[in-house]
């Protein structure tokens, strides 16, 4: 393309359209995130959580097993649901409805790395709310060593593509 001549296409980053969901496609949203020191005690204490395990050294320390400070599972589970959002629902997602199915196999330590994947479970069409529909994600996070971290499902209200828009 020469100065002054117009691009063919522009593409804008955006999530996926209700329409294109598919039940059973697994996502891996890459990269993933380094967990540090620095932003599990942000978070612990931005939301007022004065457990010991996360904010304390010697008192984390000393308790087994893990003889460690632990990543706040909140903060964890904030991660795996923010790093699937460039990918599946930035700018077409209305919002969140719930939350279940939610556990934490194994805990997140300082500097391990989040990896997240999604499996789309189920949609269907919003019966109140023409031109939206409900998409319910089953998202997961590993660490750096492929350990299940976190789970969680979730149940979103998706945009429907606009009519007349196509990519």
């Amino acid at each position: 393309m020469t100065n002054g001549e117009q691009p063919v296409k522009t593409v804008v980053q955006r999530g996926l359209w209700f329409e294109e969901f598919e039940i059973g496609v697994r996502y891996l949203h890459r990269p993933g995130r380094t967990v540090t020191e620095a932003d599990n005690v942000l978070f612990t204490t931005l939301t007022m959580n004065t457990q010991a395990l996360h904010l304390d050294a010697a008192f984390s320390d000393g308790l087994p097993p893990f003889n460690q400070r632990l990543v706040n599972s909140m903060f964890t589970l904030s991660t795996l649901v923010g790093l699937s959002v460039a990918q599946l629902t930035q700018g077409t997602i209305v919002g969140n409805l719930g939350f279940s199915e939610i556990a934490f196999p194994k805990p997140l330590f300082h500097g391990d790395t989040l990896y997240a994947e999604t499996v789309i479970l189920e949609k269907r069409e919003s019966k109140s709310r023409p031109g939206e529909g409900i998409v319910t994600f089953a998202h997961t996070g590993r660490n750096q060593h492929d350990d299940v971290v976190a789970t969680a499902n979730r149940k979103s209200l998706v945009r429907m593509r606009p009519g007349g828009v196509t990519d």
